[in-house]
């Protein structure tokens, strides 16, 4: 987990982002898989906060709905809606993926604080 750390924590220094988006976890019928993909989600969410940059989570269906329209969107119908939005083809399924988080990120609506 130590060199996710290090890693996110170099991506963060170089490129300064303003927030870190992720996808919530899926937790599927292997516990192992499930606790692994936890633990380097963690790595992720404590670089950033040892960072000072903020990081926002997704629900999947929510990445999907935010991207296609469609909750239950499958891979392919997120990756050409990724290339029309963006205007890249992407054939890696991952890349995809984290760019439709990144599309739905900002996307987002901001929920705003008043001032006391």
């Amino acid at each position: 987990m130590r060199t996710i750390f290090d890693a996110v924590g170099a991506l963060i220094a170089e490129h300064a982002p303003d927030a870190v988006a992720l996808e919530e976890s899926f937790v599927g019928a292997d516990a192992r898989i499930a606790l692994s993909v936890g633990q380097a989600r963690g790595a992720v969410l404590v670089a950033c906060a040892t960072a000072g940059v903020a990081a926002a989570e997704y629900a999947p269906a929510h990445v999907k709905q935010a991207v296609c329209g469609y909750g239950r969107a499958d891979k392919q119908q997120v990756a050409r809606m990724v290339k029309l939005v963006l205007g890249i083809d992407v054939t890696n399924n991952h890349a995809s993926d984290a760019l439709a988080v990144a599309i739905c990120h900002a996307t987002a609506p901001r929920v705003r604080v008043p001032a006391l």
